[in-house]
């Protein structure tokens, strides 16, 4: 992290809005997959629970997902996926404060809804099959309750079932040894010395593992230097850059590395295709100023990305980049799975969904919660933050947005020779693409990055910037509580 006395560039003051937006879950507890983006409706604060904290601070940690059938002999909820696949009426199992997501699915074509009338929630009615619908709560006391279908004699019937807050929990399911893949945001070198062109040696390393792809999921990522996003490279317009490529001798697969800031055949991956335990080189000279993203560029080529093997490397202009506060490094990719996204145990890679451009997951920095619950932003109002983000993909285009924020400045495309754009809502940014957003922080709170294709909050895709410092109620105020817990 790079601190300094100077600020960017800043423009007109922002205006903040309160955000009635569900983040996503973050903490899989007995998980089922989710294909639409959830809703809730503003409930009462549990005891214990600020007051303060609105309808948009409930973030789902443990999701179930039902689905109508007959079964047995009368209608039922039959769970799907996890602990639950298959079984009948479940019960669902949470602890005392989750925030519980329960999405519900039309089978049988006979109109159903699910509530939960001890904690005020429940669904839409669904009434065509394959038709579907969420509902959020937090479980805010301790016991068995009854949920059911609300519709006149389906309870009867045998729609029942019950959800135990505060009881016994599912047993871990035993997973093979993992690590930590998730590449902390601050993780990147400060700003380089001004001086004449120098030459710079860089070392890479692919590196094949099994790391946390989400809490209870375990995944078999490739990496560069054994972390998703790889290494942030820094370098300088002039600068020559000689490049050692190695691969790990217990890989399985042949690796290399493609950096698009590179003017020759296949950005270095011609020189580098590299066998397990074996070393290559090259050299290249950084002609033009620019964020770019770097990838191995092994066939299968989206293969390779979209187990993790991207990065970004920055050729800073001659006088460098306006100082500032902090400076973040952030990477969106997908993840192809065998499985349906949130179930326990070990994933493999799916070919046939990556062909499909069908992704399970979308990540930040490589997995699920490794900008929120892991390595979370931190910045004080009033400092100046700028954000090198790129996206590894291999296929989605980003929608970068920050709620609650307006970029002031944004680099398009990660050019650093075209006119800079201002008051920026939402960036583009396609696959193998990069951008540079700088914008001051004025309130505090918890500020939450996106991807503004907001179904993909549900695939796992955010990251929190968390804001400390005084209130600043000229800017933004809710007489319901301080300005800095509003809509964050």
């Amino acid at each position: 992290m790079h601190t300094s006395h100077a600020s960017f560039a800043k423009g007109p003051a922002t205006l903040l809005f309160v955000v009635a937006a569900l983040a996503p879950a973050l903490v899989l507890g007995q998980p089922a997959p989710s294909h639409q983006h959830a809703q809730t409706k503003p409930t009462a604060p549990a005891q214990g629970v600020s007051k303060k904290s609105p309808a948009a601070e409930y973030t789902p940690t443990v999701r179930f997902r039902l689905r109508t059938e007959l079964a047995e002999g009368k209608m039922a909820f039959v769970g799907v996926g996890g602990d639950i696949e298959g079984v009948v009426n479940p019960t669902l199992r949470v602890a005392v404060g989750d925030v519980v997501q329960v999405g519900l699915v039309n089978n049988d074509g006979i109109e159903h809804d699910v509530v939960f009338p001890d904690f005020k929630a429940g669904t839409d009615r669904v009434n065509r099959k394959g038709a579907s619908s969420v509902t959020v709560f937090r479980a805010d006391k301790a016991g068995e309750f009854a949920y059911f279908c609300s519709l006149p004699g389906h309870r009867q019937a045998g729609m029942e079932g019950k959800i135990n807050v505060g009881g016994a929990k599912a047993p871990v399911v035993k997973l093979p040894p993992s690590v930590s893949i998730a590449r902390a945001a601050t993780d990147l070198p400060g700003p380089l010395t001004v001086g004449p062109p120098r030459t710079v040696k860089i070392d890479l390393e692919a590196v094949e593992l099994v790391g946390k792809l989400a809490n209870e999921t375990t995944y078999s990522y490739w990496t560069f230097n054994g972390k998703v996003p790889g290494p942030f490279l820094r370098v300088r317009v002039g600068d020559t850059v000689e490049l050692g490529f190695k691969n790990r001798a217990d890989s399985r697969m042949i690796h290399s590395v493609d950096l698009h800031a590179v003017t020759g055949p296949g950005g270095g991956a011609v020189m580098t295709q590299t066998p397990p335990g074996e070393a290559k080189s090259f050299r290249f000279k950084a002609l033009n100023p620019g964020l770019y993203v770097y990838h191995c560029a092994t066939p299968m080529v989206a293969n390779h990305i979209s187990n993790g093997m991207y990065g970004l490397i920055l050729v800073e202009p001659p006088g460098g980049l306006p100082k500032g506060d902090h400076e973040f490094y952030v990477m969106q990719g997908e993840i192809y799975t065998d499985r349906p996204y949130g179930q326990r145990g070990h994933d493999e890679f799916s070919v046939e969904k990556l062909l499909a451009e069908r992704a399970e997951y979308f990540v930040f920095n490589g997995a699920v919660g490794s900008l929120t619950t892991e390595h979370p932003l931190k910045a004080r109002v009033g400092d100046t933050v700028r954000i090198f983000f790129g996206v590894g993909g291999p296929n989605a285009t980003s929608s970068f947005h920050v709620i609650g924020e307006i970029f002031d400045r944004v680099y398009d495309q990660g050019s650093m020779g075209s006119p800079v754009a201002t008051n920026v809502q939402t960036t583009m940014v396609p696959a193998g693409g990069a951008t540079i957003v700088e914008f001051k922080l004025e309130v505090p709170g918890r500020y939450i990055l996106v991807d503004h294709s907001l179904s993909r909050l549900e695939r796992g895709l955010a990251g929190f910037l968390l804001v400390e410092g005084p209130e600043n109620e000229e800017i933004f105020y809710g007489p319901e509580g301080p300005a800095g817990m509003r809509g964050h």
